[in-house]
């Protein structure tokens, strides 16, 4: 009978021993899944978590859009130009070289460089950026905290050098632009029509619906006819949008000065008159370009020693629709020391839906600090 007893007892104790391991074990995986699942959801906060992401850029670098260096470079159908990389061109050859930059052979290119068409003068201070240093890590991680300070962005052309030189012979140029432009009121966005011979074409403007304060924004440089003229528009900022329809000249520059001065010549009203409409088409640009062309050609410093430009690289993002408008460029180059009319009576169209050209330039200065020749509009939206 107490043999008995002590085996029910014994069965009972480890039932219950057997029930308490599988609780434990249970416990334990309900522990585990809370874990994983709590780790799990703090990822996704800090991957989803709003003005945390970043958005890759992609560039449109084989758009059939052409990338010049300078304002003087000869221009082809579809071509833009911003001052980004003139300006660290400026400081290769005042503050590194210390004399122009010849290539054997030189070439028109660098030419145009050393002609310093653009300068720190021609934009304000608080929209550009520029370093020069030597080609270290520690460069590369100012450049990037410095940009991130002043216009809260990221480079999209740092990681394309070489940061482990550790020559100090060696030197590396940087700079960046970026704007942001706003209208005093929205445009219009008006529907979609052709542009030569695309269809299905973006624009924004004025109709003749439209509110009569637009017209404010608009300032008329000249008018012959609707296939003639050229326009600006006002912002709320210092910039002033100059549209060119079918321009005249083989250079930006040539086309700027031709404006500039049939702006003198010009004698009717500055403004749109009752009936005048607008149209504009909307852009959207990002274009990379590596300028081949002038690297790994030998040059020389002022004090004797041989140099080449290893990589040279530019980008360029625009935007312009109804409601305005923003630029960021930024150019970098590694440099590496070389071992061995009457007012119209008649209603006006400043309909841009034809080859034109587009500056953009700060209220007050002399020289533009983008320029675009749009030809095919499709290449550009």
């Amino acid at each position: 009978m107490k043999n008995k007893k002590e085996n029910v007892k014994s069965k009972v104790m480890k039932n219950g021993s057997i029930r308490r391991k599988k609780l434990t074990k249970k416990k334990k995986r309900i522990i585990i899944t809370i874990t994983i699942l709590v780790a799990l959801l703090l990822i996704i906060v800090a991957v989803f978590r709003p003005g945390k992401k970043v958005e890759k850029v992609t560039f449109n670098s084989n758009s059939g859009i052409e990338t010049l260096l300078t304002l003087n470079d000869e221009i082809k159908n579809d071509s833009i130009w911003c001052g980004t990389f003139q300006l660290i061109w400026n400081d290769l050859k005042n503050d590194l070289a210390k004399q122009e930059i010849i290539f054997y052979p030189q070439t028109e290119e660098s030419y145009n460089l050393n002609s310093e068409t653009f300068t720190k003068d021609d934009i304000t201070d608080k929209y550009y950026y520029k370093k020069l240093g030597h080609p270290t890590y520690a460069l590369k991680e100012e450049i990037e905290k410095e940009i991130k300070d002043k216009f809260n962005e990221k480079s999209d052309i740092l990681d394309n050098f070489t940061w482990d030189d550790n020559n100090i012979e060696d030197y590396f140029l940087y700079a960046m632009l970026k704007k942001e432009f706003k209208f005093q009121k929205q445009f219009t966005e008006l529907e979609n029509e052709k542009f030569k011979n695309s269809k299905n074409i973006k624009y924004f403007g004025i109709t003749k619906e439209s509110l009569e304060e637009l017209k404010n924004q608009v300032e008329i440089i000249y008018y012959n006819s609707d296939d003639d003229f050229a326009i600006q528009l006002l912002t709320k900022q210092e910039d002033e949008i100059i549209l060119v329809k079918n321009p005249k000249g083989k250079t930006f520059s040539e086309i700027y000065t031709t404006t500039k001065i049939r702006e003198s010549e010009y004698q009717g009203s500055k403004e749109l008159q009752k009936g005048d409409t607008l149209k504009v088409p909307m852009i959207t640009l990002k274009e990379k370009k590596e300028f081949e062309s002038i690297e790994n050609k030998p040059f020389m410093f002022a004090n004797g020693k041989e140099y080449v430009i290893g990589k040279a690289l530019q980008t360029i993002n625009f935007e312009l629709n109804s409601k305005g408008g923003k630029i960021k460029s930024e150019a970098g180059a590694d440099v590496w020391k070389n071992e061995g009319s009457e007012k119209p009576k008649e209603e006006r169209h400043f309909y841009l839906d034809d080859t034109f050209t587009i500056f953009l330039i700060e209220k007050g200065k002399e020289v533009p600090y983008f320029a675009a020749k749009i030809d095919d509009i499709e290449k550009f939206q």
